[in-house]
């Protein structure tokens, strides 16, 4: 009894950490947020997520479900931004805001220099009564220039570029995420936004 009590007072502890660092990692500043206009309607925002302080996304992976077929599709459900700093990558840290349900994790991608500071949106608008898949790909800008596409599935089309941040580079993201609908018609990740934060 006494070893499971001792148990039972660590995951306490280490959920009351883990809930610290979340909201420590969700307070830091920023300076403006990069939205764009082609994000689906369904979902709710989920929390936002940062990069520790002084460091900015240098790279990113997105989870993707594979074509289902006749089945449900709901294509990219998830994006994780590797936070590091430029030049100095053994240290890095990942920010997401919600990990979707389906799918995989896509092998990360990083500038090759410099840091993600905006982003283009693939997005299948809504179809009616047809099997929505909503978000569907994404691509980032390198403070070096060069673009990063995801891995993600071909329906719909890119929308227009973000706004690019100023002085510095992306530093969180938030999420929009329709929840598992049963029966129903499943769409996962439908719109993302992301925040800019200023080198120091």
């Amino acid at each position: 009894m006494a070893s499971l009590l001792g148990a039972v007072a660590m995951l306490a502890v280490l959920f009351v950490g883990l809930s610290e660092e979340r909201s420590a990692g969700s307070s830091r500043s920023y300076t403006s947020v990069l939205t764009v206009p082609n994000g689906e309607r369904f979902g709710t925002w989920m929390w936002p997520e940062m990069c520790p302080d002084q460091y900015f996304a240098v790279g990113f992976s997105i989870r993707v479900e594979s074509s289902q077929g006749n089945g449900d599709d709901t294509a990219l459900n998830g994006i994780r931004l590797i936070c590091g700093k430029d030049g100095e990558l053994n240290f890095m840290y990942t920010a997401q805001s919600h990990p979707g349900f389906w799918g995989e994790w896509s092998h990360p991608q990083y500038c090759p220099s410099g840091v993600l500071t905006s982003f283009q949106l693939r997005v299948e608008a809504h179809r009616g009564n047809i099997d929505d898949t909503t978000a569907n790909n994404i691509k980032f800008r390198c403070s070096s220039n060069p673009t990063l596409e995801g891995t993600g599935m071909g329906w719909g089309e890119y929308g227009s570029w973000s706004p690019t941040c100023g002085n510095g580079g992306i530093c969180g993201i938030e999420t929009k995420i329709e929840g598992q609908q049963g029966d129903g018609d499943d769409t996962a990740l439908n719109d993302v936004r992301f925040r800019c934060c200023a080198r120091a």
